[in-house]
């Protein structure tokens, strides 16, 4: 998002040595980071700068210029000028009532909590001041006229979306917050007709909907420089049917994006008096007095939260005094109760309206992090965490999955990950494991190329090894370990007890190419192995596969296999070549579910190091050079010396000292009696007679 650093300055006071680079650096230390910042000249002296701010979901507050200044403000120890709710008095009370006849307002849809509303008769519709514009392009905004501009210039602000309607174009004096009807559509400011479908959240007047609630307004009832009289809406829905109608019309907003978030449900009223006075400064007219506010329902307020400073010490591993505790959060809005437990100082902690959807379901460490962000978390100390024992044993899916990745992984595969996602017509050219299902359809797909969910891996795997073969890549093996999809009821190849009818998961693998260079003796790969990588790779889980002869799509007849196991029969996978001429190099491909491939719980040996000690005793013997090493080393083996336990070629050495047509080779031995102590004249014994051994069957000496 985008935002002007000279509207930020329009809510408090910030030093003058606080420039532009630095502003961004405390922005980004508090948790919202400056992406980057553009210079824009708008008339002022030193002119302006926007950021571009990345927002997370959960900050709705500082979607806007006032919420950014406010954090701001507390970063830099300074006020913050925020506009205050308003507060009726009797008489103003009194004329409401007036108002509320001249412009009636209901709700009779609970995804609507509150609705203000504000009259202003007699304006002048023309275009905006000067600065009104230059502060709305700045970031990125299109100026329209001079009442509209204020409703974005509001968004902007304060974060509050608010809409203006056209009065003289409504029908009655009455606007409602109501579910949208069977057969109703609405032509919205964008000019698109829209079928609305039954339950939507709308604004209409007495005849039909005005507007698509929390997402645009409609053309009906759309201010233009004919408009004489102006009733602002700032109202407040709740996010999931601003949302809800939002996919469905396939229309995203400044508005609904800040709805979809949760906006401020109690700055309605004065949102609708700001911009009624803004309007008549700049349009003119006639403001009615009071706002109609209906709120039948609003949002309760999250429970309170319960703190400690000890907790919040240990948390955040510093030291804090509870004053500061007190003004960091009082000066982002918190209401702070103090308390009086048994030991140390605790609060009870309220969020303001404009965090009540991040702090709905919070807990202590949530109001620990903003103390801690203040303050800076680089004086937070690096520690490492304690690390306890887990809070459950892992699934037997979960070490199945682990087991194949360290298993493909350690055999030299690369693993993938692709998108559950297809087009129909590839999705169902391959092979699946669920025979011939269709597709499963997805019921809002992104685009057509991501329109099914996947019935094979397989699609997604070959995609990545031509990407790889046609960029330079000698040879590809890759894999993937993932979830298939079906509609419900649709039969499978799999005879695999408990096994569920729609979603199975599965390893793919892929293999193709040359390994090593021709100068290496490299080989191109074949389908035997692949064939090896499976057969290892069911060894590894517990299992033994045999390949039947099946005919599979896409797969060249005399390859395409069924793996069966070789006790119960169960399918549990296929093999094969793929049938394509596009391919420079051949690939062969497989897939399997994993639930087939592991029979039994895998089990471990732990061996204990040995307790005493050991003896080396490194040779070097000197020998024809005709008898290799394999030769003596089958030979070490056969004589079964007592206590030998391991031997090791160190080296082999021809040149000065050494007979000609011999070689000196050096073995290491390792001698060990278990839970016995070897002496060393044990030893010279035992490894006497080796070397004797091993003279009288290759002439050699020490």
């Amino acid at each position: 998002m985008r935002f002007s650093l000279n509207w930020i300055r329009e809510y408090l006071d910030l030093p003058a040595a606080l420039d532009a680079e630095a502003v961004a650096s405390r922005l980004t230390s508090i948790g919202l980071a400056v992406e980057g910042s553009t210079p824009f000249d708008d008339g002022s002296e030193h002119g302006d700068v926007v950021f571009d701010i990345d927002i997370t979901t959960n900050r709705p507050d500082c979607m806007n210029h006032a919420g950014l200044a406010r954090e701001l403000a507390v970063r830099e120890g300074v006020p913050v000028r925020m506009p205050q709710p308003a507060t009726a008095s009797a008489q103003e009370t009194a004329s409401a009532q007036e108002t509320a006849s001249a412009q009636e307002i209901a709700i009779e849809d609970q995804g609507c909590t509150r609705f203000a509303a504000k009259v202003v008769h007699g304006v002048r519709v023309s275009a905006s001041p000067k600065q009104l514009v230059q502060r709305l392009e700045a970031i990125g905004q299109r100026s329209v006229n001079n009442v509209v501009d204020v409703t974005n210039y509001l968004l902007w602000s304060f974060g509050q979306p608010l809409h203006a309607y056209d009065r003289q174009k409504l029908a009655g004096s009455r606007l409602v917050a109501r579910a949208a009807r069977a057969g109703e559509t609405l032509i919205t400011l964008d000019g698109q007709r829209r079928a609305l479908e039954a339950g939507m959240l709308v604004i209409a007047d007495a005849q039909a909907p005005v507007a698509l609630a929390g997402v645009m307004g409609g053309g009906n009832s759309e201010v233009s420089e004919a408009t004489v009289d102006v009733v602002l809406e700032a109202a407040h829905f709740q996010p999931r049917s601003v949302r809800a109608t939002s996919r469905a019309v396939g229309l995203h907003t400044d508005a609904s994006h800040r709805f979809e978030r949760g906006a401020d449900p109690g700055f309605c009223a004065t949102a609708a008096e700001i911009a009624a006075r803004m309007i008549q400064q700049i349009a003119g007219g006639e403001i009615l007095d009071g706002v109609v506010d209906v709120a039948p329902a609003t949002p309760a307020a999250p429970a309170a939260v319960r703190i400690e400073l000890m907790c919040l010490e240990r948390f955040g591993g510093i030291t804090v005094t509870p004053a500061e505790v007190e003004r960091i959060l009082r000066a982002l809005g918190f209401t702070l109760t103090r308390l009086v437990p048994e030991h140390g100082v605790a609060w009870s902690v309220t969020a303001p309206s404009w965090r009540w959807y991040d702090f709905e379901n919070a807990y202590p460490a949530d109001v620990y992090e903003e103390v801690l962000r203040h303050i800076g978390f680089d004086a937070v100390p690096a520690t490492l965490p304690l690390l306890g024992r887990p809070d459950a044993p892992a699934s037997a899916e979960h070490g199945r999955r682990s087991r194949v990745q360290d298993h493909l992984a350690a055999a030299g595969f690369a693993e993938t990950i692709a998108f559950a996602f297809h087009d129909r017509a590839r999705a169902e050219s391959y092979p699946s494991l669920f025979a011939d299902a269709p597709a499963l359809r997805v019921a809002n797909p992104l685009s057509e190329r991501l329109a099914v969910m996947r019935r094979s891996l397989l699609p997604g795997l070959i995609e990545a090894a031509r990407y790889n073969l046609r960029r330079g890549a000698d040879a590809v093996r890759l894999f993937e370990v993932g979830r298939i999809f079906a509609p419900p009821g649709t039969p499978h190849r799999l005879a695999l007890p408990n096994a569920p009818a729609t979603e199975v998961e599965t390893v793919g693998l892929v293999l193709g190419g040359r390994l090593a260079t021709p100068w290496e003796r490299g080989a191109e790969v074949d389908f035997f192995d692949l064939k090896g990588a499976v057969e290892s790779l069911a060894a590894a889980l517990g299992t033994t596969l045999l390949a039947r002869p099946v005919a599979l799509p896409m797969l060249i007849d005399g390859t395409a296999a069924e793996l069966v196991t070789h006790t119960q029969e169960a399918v549990v996978g296929i093999i094969g070549q793929l049938a394509s001429r596009d391919d420079a190099v051949a690939l062969f491909v497989a897939e399997l579910a994993t639930a087939g491939l592991a029979v039994g719980e895998e089990r471990f040996e732990v061996v204990p190091p040995p307790r005493l000690p050991g003896i080396d005793v490194d040779s070097t013997l000197t020998h024809p050079l005709a008898v290799s090493w394999q030769q003596l080393a089958s030979a070490i083996q056969a004589t079964e010396v007592s206590d030998l336990v391991g031997f090791s070629l160190r080296a082999r050495y021809q040149g000065a000292g050494v007979p000609a047509g011999a070689v000196n080779t050096t073995i290491r031995f390792r001698y060990h009696g278990g839970d016995r102590a070897l002496t060393q004249e044990q030893v010279n014994a035992r490894h006497k007679s080796l070397i004797a051994e091993l003279g009288r069957q290759f002439a050699a000496s020490l």
